[in-house]
């Protein structure tokens, strides 16, 4: 299953995903969906300015995580 999404969080809001005192992050897919996605799969991704961007996630036949790509 492949999902596209947009998201924008400062780097200051993304602390607390980052500290571990929040530990998903709630965004909705193209199509509509709710999506709660681990935020430590956003590290990579994340900047000075915060997170932001289009991404594609990827999800196994049981709905478990495969990958996480920011696209253009």
């Amino acid at each position: 299953m492949v999902f596209f999404f947009s998201i924008y969080v400062s780097y200051h809001d993304f602390l607390n995903y980052y500290q571990g005192y929040v530990d998903k992050v709630e965004v909705k897919e193209t199509g509509g969906k709710t999506l709660w996605i681990n935020a430590r799969h956003f590290r990579p991704f994340l900047t000075t300015g915060g997170l932001s961007g289009h991404f594609r996630l990827e999800l196994d036949d049981a709905g478990q995580f495969r990958s996480l790509t920011r696209v253009q």
